[in-house]
């Protein structure tokens, strides 16, 4: 009880300082609609070269945004679908100009055109700098490129072989399928969305930092290191999405709310790290490090290039927070769809059957398995894991739909929004078609080359994911596997709540009864 009151005399001590503000601008926004009416004042436009949120002086899109504010991808998209160009102009309360795109020759100028003019920025590192810091995802100019050039590494053809033998087939053969049948013997419900998580965040600490393993038990509870990395992700993914970046940043000088939150959260996560870090240095002083030097872990490599341990702490919680996230997002959502579309999963447990109808997949097989990877890549389509990145903009600008760009604002690109688009996808454009990415619409034949600028989930030029072929060789041997030994029945027929924070996925997790195959597929 004392906690509770504790927090609630904290709160009220900010909404005292807050509310003269809030008084203002209600009071403001109130007498300039009264005034709009009585004079027949047009609001300002949301966006001058099409449709966007209605917008009036000073509060911009306040109103509009908290009246969506449970719906802003669906509330974005709808807005980008009006819009003549496929871009909207968002004016935010107490932040510069948000540009948001949906218009792949846009993309295609942010991301590798006029690569130079659009970094990161410091507004967007300085939302997640007290979580990321330095790490890659978080960083410009030599910083990044160092960082970059270091972990190709981990990514050359066969470091990806060597991925398949060493890290999937034996967390696959000797720990998850173990757990998936006691689970169909037993008919225990899991939680497959945190399942996957977990065997993806065990393959992503073995790559980048030659560790193992966090338990597979769906009995156990989630880590505090699982805890604290959910956490520190979904506040600052909060702080993107503010409608008043005031608020935020009047609390972490408080010290309190969801800001205290993430301070303890980032603390145990930058802990946990520095204790791996330490132990790693030991282990290479000792020469007891185990992998040769060209099959090293990134963290190997970082320690012995010399980096500070700041950079290569930062690095190594991007990673983690990457590898852990993505592809485990993105299996659940295909799961799911697959369960909705039986006859789409018979066509699949026919390939994989009979690419290695009597062995374990190895990496020549996973390259051919055609239909799985439009699978994948249908389900990112609809569900992708990253729903936007956001740029910003060194200097005045023009983008090629000729939308005005001025020093400063934020330019976001939106791949769930464009997945979404009649113009891109065609009028089936909501329906899970793997069809959609062979060539003559049909399945069967050859895949077709589809444009990363039109479907920028790995994002696309300079800053393209480095870990993509990684993430699709994971993928399809994941669910290969579990398509050929089991059926995954969700036990819910209530549609999932797609949830974009800095990755995405599925409110509440995806839970499903396991069956077992009659015989091995």
């Amino acid at each position: 009880m004392e906690v509770i009151k504790l927090d609630m005399e904290t709160f009220m001590s900010l909404f005292s300082l807050l509310r003269p503000l809030v008084v203002f601008f209600v009071s403001f926004s109130v007498f300039h609609v009264m005034l709009c009416r009585f004079v027949g004042a047009r609001k300002l436009s949301g966006n001058d070269y099409g449709h966007g949120p209605p917008t009036y002086p000073i509060i911009g899109c306040l109103i509009s945004f908290y009246k969506n504010k449970t719906r802003l991808l669906d509330w974005y998209t709808e807005l980008l679908a009006e819009s003549v160009t496929n871009t909207i102009v968002v004016r935010r309360l107490g932040a510069r100009r948000t540009i948001v795109t949906a218009n792949p020759d846009n993309v295609e100028y942010i991301l590798k055109t006029n690569f130079s003019n659009f970094p990161k920025g410091k507004p967007f590192t300085e939302i997640l700098g007290d979580f990321l810091g330095y790490g890659i995802f978080n960083v410009d100019g030599e910083l990044w490129l160092a960082q970059r050039k270091l972990a190709s590494h981990a990514f050359s053809t066969n470091s990806l072989r060597e991925f398949v033998v060493n890290t999937l087939e034996e967390e696959v053969e000797n720990h998850l399928v173990p757990v998936l049948e006691r689970s169909a013997e037993t008919a225990v419900v899991v939680d497959l969305q945190e399942l996957l998580r977990r065997v993806a965040f065990n393959m992503i600490c073995k790559v980048s930092l030659g560790i193992d393993r966090c338990s597979l038990d769906p009995s156990l509870p989630v880590s505090p290191l699982d805890r604290a990395f959910d956490m520190a992700s979904e506040i600052c993914a909060r702080r993107g999405a503010a409608p008043l970046f005031l608020i935020w940043k009047i609390k972490k000088w408080l010290g309190i709310g969801s800001e205290r939150k993430l301070k303890d959260a980032v603390r145990e996560v930058h802990a946990y790290v520095a204790e791996l870090i330490e132990d790693k240095k030991k282990k290479i002083g000792t020469g007891d490090n185990e992998m040769s030097s060209n099959q090293q872990d990134l963290l190997s490599r970082m320690i012995v290039a010399g980096h500070e341990e700041e950079v290569i702490r930062d690095m190594m919680i991007s990673f983690i927070l990457a590898g852990r996230d993505t592809t485990s997002a993105a299996m659940t959502w295909l799961f799911w769809l697959l369960s909705c579309h039986p006859e789409i999963e018979r066509e699949l447990l026919k390939e994989t059957s009979a690419m290695a109808p009597e062995k374990m997949l190895d990496f020549e097989s996973l390259k051919k398995l055609k239909l799985l990877k439009a699978c994948i890549c249908e389900s990112m389509r609809l569900y992708p894991p990253v729903a936007w990145d956001s740029k910003h903009a060194m200097e005045d600008d023009t983008l090629p739909d000729g939308t005005p760009v001025t020093a400063g604002d934020r330019v976001t690109y939106f791949p769930y929004g464009m997945g979404r688009m009649e113009a891109l996808w065609g009028k089936d454009r909501f329906k899970f078609k793997p069809s959609r990415w062979f060539n003559y619409n049909r399945l069967g034949g050859s895949l077709k080359e589809v444009c990363p600028y039109s479907f920028p989930v790995f994002q696309a030029g300079p800053r393209v994911c480095l870990g993509k072929e990684m993430a699709f060789i994971q993928m399809k041997y994941l669910v290969a596997s579990i398509l050929r030994r089991f059926e995954i029945r969700p036990v819910s027929s209530n549609r999932p709540v797609f949830v974009p924070l800095l990755t995405a996925h599925m409110a509440g997790g995806l839970k499903v009864l396991v069956h077992k195959r009659d015989v091995l597929r």
